[in-house]
């Protein structure tokens, strides 16, 4: 099968890309390398993939609406895995125009590039943050209740899936990820800062009590559901999380135990855009995908460690990077006629 993986160079693109080719996939991936966080990490991961067979890499923005021209020269493709995004709850308030863009016009441009290439597959890359502070667990029925422009952006591109497969019968799968972390994951993560402070013992930076909970996933689990989403389904929303639900402070516990050393917590007002909890209910991935969980976080929280005293330049690096400045101005201006 040919994949066109978007967001090749970000956490999960990269890793999805990586277990496709494993699988005998042809993956032509798509990056913008931008700042969002350090771009020298997106290299690392891209520089991984480079070498391997079957994959080419195209470097465009999938917010451009001559996406397409860019990716002509590529020929066909059986599907389409959007993990391109502007990620982030936090950042999203800093700077929303750049989620709008990144997620939900992103998503609205590799749709049309499907229906107009006749691609019969989209899987579609969201998040658990829609749920907001809903009633957990979180099944797929679960009213959204989006508290961040980043939520709200991850929306609309669920929502345009949807009207693409009613307008054109375009296969959309949209899979709701909940927290993923793994070696080389995102710097403004919680698990990759709190190993690398707590392994420099530097104060770990903790936002409101440390008893709010995430539903961690190993992004090497996220990457079997996302291929497993390939197959015909129709225009479904799924799950993908652990199905264990942890506390902040349980976590850095579980850091102190890989790492042998005790962390110095440092405590600060919470967020009002983060979710007090997050529990995903994953049985319709169970029907629909065959999938489940099974790295249990003890494993994944190792091997995050191993990872970070391996690349421990690297991962300074990437946290020393501040992010870009936001703008103050919308992209698209209204008209003032």
């Amino acid at each position: 099968m040919r994949l066109l993986v978007t967001g090749c160079a970000g956490f999960i693109g990269a890793a999805v890309a990586r277990t496709a080719l494993g699988d005998g996939h042809e993956v032509v991936g798509v990056d913008n390398l931008n700042d969002a966080y350090a771009p020298a990490l997106k290299q690392w991961r891209l520089d991984r993939l480079a070498p391997l067979p079957r994959f080419a890499f195209v470097r465009a923005d999938v917010a451009d609406r001559a996406l397409g021209a860019a990716l002509a020269p590529h020929g066909r493709f059986d599907t389409v895995v959007n993990l391109a995004a502007r990620a982030g709850v936090r950042d999203s308030r800093r700077d929303p125009w750049s989620s709008v863009e990144a997620n939900a016009l992103g998503a609205l441009n590799l749709l049309e590039f499907c229906r107009e290439a006749g691609v019969p597959k989209f899987v579609q890359a969201s998040t658990s943050s829609v749920y907001g502070g809903a009633a957990r667990p979180f099944t797929e029925e679960t009213p959204p209740d989006p508290r961040s422009p980043y939520a709200a952006s991850k929306l609309a591109a669920e929502a345009y899936c949807a009207a693409y497969h009613h307008l054109y019968g375009i296969d959309a799968s949209i899979l709701r990820y909940f927290t993923v972390y793994g070696p080389a994951g995102r710097p403004d993560m919680a698990v990759f800062r709190f190993v690398h402070w707590i392994e420099e013992g530097r104060p770990v930076v903790l936002f409101g009590d440390g008893r709010q909970e995430r539903d961690f996933t190993h992004v090497d689990d996220v990457a079997r559901a996302t291929l497993s989403a390939l197959r015909p389904l129709g225009c479904e929303v799924v799950n993908v999380g652990g199905a264990r639900p942890v506390s902040m402070l349980d976590l850095i516990a579980l850091i102190e135990r890989a790492t042998g050393k005790a962390a110095v917590v440092e405590r600060r007002e919470a967020q009002a855009a983060d979710a007090p909890a997050t529990w995903a209910d994953v049985s319709k991935a169970r029907e629909l995908l065959d999938w489940a969980p099974i790295t249990p976080l003890e494993d994944g929280i190792a091997a995050c460690v191993a990872w970070r005293r391996e690349h421990r330049a690297l991962a300074a690096a990437a946290l020393s990077v501040s992010p870009p400045p936001a703008r103050i101005e919308a992209r698209f201006p209204l008209s003032r006629e």
